[in-house]
């Protein structure tokens, strides 16, 4: 469970899409010419019509009261015809973002809905989303240059999420005949954020199902990382040999885990 405020994440759905919002509008190519590196084969434009599109499918599921899958077109379809110029993207996010808040707030985070993974209400959307907006706002940044950084409260429930993402047992129930294994004898890793006290997470992948739990102990891998960095290699928007990350052990098996761990997140 998360203790982050339900109004707290739908606050930061709002300030994250406006950061969104910044960078398409000074794209000074325009943001259908300008490339997202870290979401190889979109530009702007798809960055920006998925946030918008991913908005919308989520403010429709808590919204309508969802008990089951909802369509999810406007997530995947980026390239279709959609807002193109930097005024017709920036009024989809505005509205995206507007319409998902609203339809969070009314609810409140115990109204029951479907969600992609176990929970049922609707507070599963504000934390998804919040954290989902964050990437990609991160995304925007990686464009522009600017500054980034997500807040200690904030950075530690994405990572607190993830960890609970990648203990599910489609994590390994998505592993194919000639995936190597994830699970073994001495199979762990430490996390550890060189910026905030106490926050650490231990993964023990020792056998099934997959644990986790707020542990500092030795582990077969060690990482060490500013908090935000943390959460960007997590989302594969930083890399086991970026500067700001330390990597202790068996670095394949870290590999390994982010991969198979947020196999299903990804973009």
């Amino acid at each position: 469970m998360s203790d982050v405020e339900h109004d707290v994440y739908c606050t930061e759905i709002g300030s994250r899409a406006d950061e969104l919002r910044a960078a398409v509008r000074s794209a000074e190519a325009g943001p259908a010419a300008t490339p997202v590196p870290s979401c190889p084969g979109w530009s702007l434009t798809q960055l920006a019509r998925h946030v918008g599109g991913t908005h919308r499918w989520a403010a429709r599921i808590v919204r309508d009261g969802a008990t089951g899958p909802v369509a999810h077109d406007m997530v995947d379809d980026v390239f279709s015809p959609g807002p193109e110029s930097a005024a017709d993207l920036d009024a989809w996010l505005v509205e995206g973002a507007a319409e998902l808040t609203g339809a969070l707030r009314e609810a409140g985070p115990d109204a029951p809905v479907w969600t992609v993974a176990p929970s049922g209400v609707a507070g599963f959307w504000a934390r998804r989303m919040a954290h989902e907006t964050t990437l990609h706002a991160a995304d925007a940044a990686l464009v522009t240059g600017s500054p980034f950084a997500v807040r200690e409260e904030l950075a530690r429930d994405a990572l607190d999420e993830w960890m609970g993402f990648g203990a599910l047992p489609r994590v390994l129930e998505a592993a194919g005949p000639d995936t190597p294994p994830l699970t073994g004898p001495g199979r762990t890793l430490h996390l550890h954020a060189t910026d905030a006290p106490h926050a650490e997470w231990l993964v023990d992948l020792t056998g099934v199902p997959i644990t986790w739990s707020h542990t500092h102990a030795k582990a077969s891998v060690a990482v060490r990382a500013p908090l935000t960095d943390l959460v960007l290699l997590l989302y594969g928007r930083r890399t086991p040999a970026d500067p700001s990350v330390e990597v202790f052990g068996d670095g394949d098996l870290l590999s390994l885990w982010l991969e198979r761990s947020g196999f299903w997140l990804r973009k």
